[in-house]
């Protein structure tokens, strides 16, 4: 599997190298854009009150036209082990451990895991960037999915997302890379039929909120140009 990885990566650069002729620096062009990004990020609202600062890593494809216009698809896996929520409080005995099946301390971890996907759209001020495919850009996204995963408190629902951030693609095609700010609300709900330690019916609707600092490397995919000389 590791081999098949890295001659995946292998030809995706050798496919830069022969296809990055056009010129960025002087012309807006269409950008096939491949990225990895990682983010911190603090929750917020009724996260806030089930999880403490968390982890998240993904990779997203997107469209860059000639006009700027930015069309994004995006995953994201976020991952933290500061829980708030003791969901086995039920099952601790009087020194606050949980006991296995043959009376010993389990050793037992309560982390938060989770993932969302985003279809966004947004647009790249280039006229704030150092070449006319650089800048400023924002993004905003709705889908409809799953938000969070915790320990036997799965959640789903539909969200939102917003990103400011600046966008740099380099002239030589050496470092591309994105940076900025983002936002994540969505509503969200149980999507267990109850919860195992109190055994009831969770029907509580919660407004989730995520706020975080990103930064991702770029892969930059476009047309080989035509040289023209003129005498």
């Amino acid at each position: 599997m590791k081999h098949k990885i890295h001659i995946i990566v292998l030809a995706l650069l050798i496919f830069q190298l022969q296809t990055s002729a056009q010129s960025v620096k002087d012309s807006c062009v269409r950008i096939l854009m491949i990225g990895f990004h990682f983010s911190g990020q603090l929750p917020q609202n009724d996260l806030a009150a089930r999880f403490g600062p968390n982890l998240s890593a993904g990779t997203n494809f997107t469209w860059k036209t000639k006009k700027n216009l930015l069309i994004n698809v995006e995953g994201s896996y976020f991952f933290g082990n500061k829980v708030k929520e003791d969901v086995v409080s039920s099952m601790r005995n009087e020194s606050g451990n949980v006991t296995d099946n043959e009376g010993y301390p389990a050793d037992l971890r309560l982390t938060e895991r989770g993932w969302n996907i985003y279809a966004n759209v947004g647009y790249l001020f280039s006229k704030l960037g150092h070449n006319p495919n650089s800048g400023l850009f924002v993004t905003i996204a709705a889908v409809n999915g799953d938000l969070k995963k915790g320990y036997d408190r799965l959640s789903g629902g539909f969200g939102l997302s917003q990103f400011i951030g600046y966008k740099y693609i380099s002239n030589n095609r050496i470092a591309n890379c994105y940076f900025g700010f983002e936002f994540y609300e969505a509503t969200t709900k149980s999507l267990r039929g109850f919860n195992y330690d109190t055994g009831l019916e969770d029907t509580q609707k919660r407004l989730d909120v995520l706020m975080g600092f990103r930064f991702g490397w770029i892969l930059p995919l476009y047309k080989r140009t035509k040289d023209f000389y003129y005498y």
